[in-house]
């Protein structure tokens, strides 16, 4: 099993289609489909499903791509560790989700990384769940994720817990006196999974089964935007609005019958490793 195989079937696995990716790989089309033949005879099982309309991943294949992933960015970390210029500097490789990045990573980090200059940095933004598959891959020395790591040999702490909060925009009194959750179906409600288990639950089930939302994204600090500009309500983090808040551009709707849950922020590490700077 080969790098280029694999860089070959995550491609063809987001572009659906041989011709085309292809042509992102710049090689002949023939080559795309020698590949992914010895890719699934190397693995006995097949990656997809073929017809003539459409291309579609296999039970094995949606598995694997995790692994092809984590095996590319393996390789990746290996060479850049190996092609480092000055062995002796201190590196540090971080992966974290973006809102926990933007509430409580970025400005400490910025500040230590002002003060240790010869610091390699290696910043990482992806889900939780990916960032602590690279982090158990050693990929990653730290990950902050809104999931714990409960296993032997690693340092898993709740380092911030925040609220989440309902927010709309600050001129709009619909609920100003707060709402029920019976009420909420009918706001337009932009929505946001964060993927972070038993919050994004708790949202998905206070709307009825297979209530479509009029927006979704699955980034909060982007959907803040949208709150902004008045286009709907949201629950979101505190930490992430507060300060739209404390400047009378959002405004926290109060729940009347229902609370809702706390956001856990949790930094898992090795147990032999420590984290260089206050959060």
């Amino acid at each position: 099993m080969n790098t280029t195989s694999l860089e070959t079937f995550l491609v063809l696995s987001k572009i659906r289609n041989f011709t085309k990716a292809s042509d992102a790989l710049f090689v002949a089309q023939s080559t795309v489909t020698n590949r992914i033949a010895e890719l699934e005879k190397e693995l006995g099982q097949p990656l997809f499903i073929r017809s003539s309309r459409s291309l579609k991943l296999t039970e094995a294949g949606i598995k694997f791509t995790d692994y092809a992933n984590r095996i590319i960015a393996l390789e990746k970390s290996a060479v850049a560790a190996l092609n480092t210029q000055d062995f002796s500097e201190e590196s540090l490789h971080i992966g974290t989700t973006n809102t926990i990045y933007e509430c409580h990573l970025r400005t400490p980090l910025l500040d230590y990384m002002q003060e240790h200059r010869k610091v390699n940095a290696k910043v990482t933004i992806s889900h939780s769940m990916e960032l602590l598959h690279a982090l158990q891959d050693d990929l990653l020395d730290f990950a902050f994720t809104y999931i714990p790591l409960k296993k032997q040999g690693f340092n898993c702490q709740c380092f911030k817990k925040d609220e989440l909060v309902l927010v709309c925009r600050c001129s709009d009194t619909t609920y100003q006196k707060g709402i029920t959750r019976k009420e909420l179906p009918k706001l337009n409600y932009l929505f946001c999974n964060f993927a972070l288990q038993e919050v994004g639950l708790f949202i998905r089930q206070l709307f009825p089964d297979n209530y479509q939302f009029p927006f979704e994204i699955d980034n909060s600090t982007k959907l803040l935007d949208f709150v902004l500009a008045g286009l709907g309500y949201s629950f979101l983090p505190l930490s992430l609005v507060k300060k739209e808040i404390e400047a009378n551009r959002l405004r926290a709707v109060p729940l009347l019958d229902f609370d809702s849950p706390k956001i856990n922020n949790y930094l898992t590490m090795k147990e032999t490793l420590k984290f260089p700077f206050a959060l």
